[in-house]
């Protein structure tokens, strides 16, 4: 009898330390690949970057809508760099429509786009400041200003084309579309697709308003220090079209 409960006892010991093993080797692989992943984002991360702004932001939109985004630059180590400082390499004015987001359909991450936004991407002297800061402090190379489809700041000022009756503050901004000249010379004509060559005007009067820019931008872009540029994101799909303007 205790002959047989010891080779029981020796049977039960070396299962338990075959589990032990089997149980050490899984961890050790688990722990391997975990390890493996954030080198693995890093190289994806540079291998996806490029010193050239526009590139970045074309590369990025591709990953977007194709569904492959990276998220880059979106993790601890990235916020513990940019406590030092920022270098935003482009500045986007766009909608504040939410449907519009320039970090996601760029898909870029912290500290790679300095963002401003306002309905129908109008532009004051605040956000004129705001693209002059970007460039000037943060050496930002490239501004883009960003319309989309569907624009509801677009809509509002062709629904109130012959009046003025346009509640609260949402007023200034049906107005200062309605001021702008490539908008004029639009509603001055016929067109067949009247929203959509609006939105278009709409993004051509930013582009120019920030080339002619005084004292700043309009140095900046004559000396080929910064560029800007216009485009259209199309909601359907989620890509963005970068204009001849």
């Amino acid at each position: 009898m205790k002959a047989f409960s010891w080779k029981v006892a020796c049977l039960l010991l070396s299962g338990w330390l075959l589990c032990g093993t089997s149980s050490c080797t899984s961890k050790s692989v688990n722990a391997s690949t975990t390890g493996s992943a954030p080198a693995e984002t890093a190289a994806l991360t540079a291998s996806s970057e490029s010193d050239d702004p526009l590139t970045n932001l074309k590369k990025g939109n591709e990953r977007f809508y194709s569904g492959n985004p990276i998220h880059i630059h979106q993790d601890a180590g990235t916020i513990r760099e940019l406590t030092a400082g920022q270098h935003p390499h482009t500045v986007v004015i766009s909608c504040s429509d939410s449907r519009v987001p320039p970090e996601i359909i760029f898909d870029q991450g912290l500290g790679d786009i300095f963002t401003i936004r306002t309905a129908g991407h109008v532009m004051s002297d605040f956000e004129e400041g705001s693209v002059e800061y970007a460039v000037e402090h943060l050496h930002s190379k490239l501004v883009v200003v960003l319309g989309h489809e569907h624009c509801g700041a677009i809509h509002a000022m062709l629904e109130h084309l012959n009046d003025d009756h346009v509640e609260g503050h949402i007023a200034a901004i049906v107005q200062a579309l309605k001021n702008e000249p490539e908008e004029q010379v639009l509603l001055k004509g016929t067109c067949d697709n009247l929203p959509e060559q609006a939105i278009l005007a709409n993004i051509e009067h930013g582009v120019k308003q920030l080339r002619e820019s005084d004292p700043i931008l309009s140095k900046l872009y004559k000396e080929g220090e910064i560029n800007i540029i216009g485009a259209l994101y199309h909601l359907d799909n989620g890509q963005v079209e970068f204009l001849e303007i």
